[in-house]
């Protein structure tokens, strides 16, 4: 790119910049001592992923589809991590979620296509009807 825009590369058609996503910072719970209490190291991502500019149409309508759920109702996706103890990886844990998501959702699935039955299954199967057909006739027969 080379503009100095700094960009959460997801595939090389895929890029999003980081002005569209907002950190906002909060005391983490868990272990951590006298630390906890005075530093915020949860980070928290906010990505208006509905609205992005980034995000091809078809990419969007699959991450809308497959993580609607996660979506606010102004189409904004958050993303929390406090796995660590300081903010910078928290927030690198949160574009790696962020990243893996839409990565999960970048590929079009292939529509599944029915296979056919084969001739010779066909086959076996008429030939396994025919003999519970005889069998039952047999037994028609021997049982006058």
């Amino acid at each position: 790119m080379g503009n100095g825009v700094l960009m959460l590369i997801v595939t090389p058609q895929i890029r999003i910049p980081l002005g569209e996503l907002e950190f906002t910072f909060a005391r983490s719970g868990g272990p951590g001592g006298q630390n906890v209490n005075k530093v915020n190291s949860k980070a928290t991502l906010r990505w208006h992923a509905s609205a992005s500019p980034s995000l091809p149409e078809d990419v969007r309508e699959r991450f809308v589809k497959k993580y609607g759920h996660r979506l606010t109702t102004d189409g904004e996706l958050l993303i929390t991590s406090q796995r660590f103890r300081d903010a910078g990886r928290n927030t690198a844990d949160c574009l790696e979620k962020l990243r893996g998501m839409i990565a999960d959702v970048a590929v079009a699935p292939k529509t599944r296509r029915p296979s056919r039955r084969t001739r010779g299954s066909v086959e076996r199967r008429l030939q396994g009807k025919r003999c519970r057909s005889q069998s039952k006739q047999r037994r028609r027969i021997e049982g006058e």
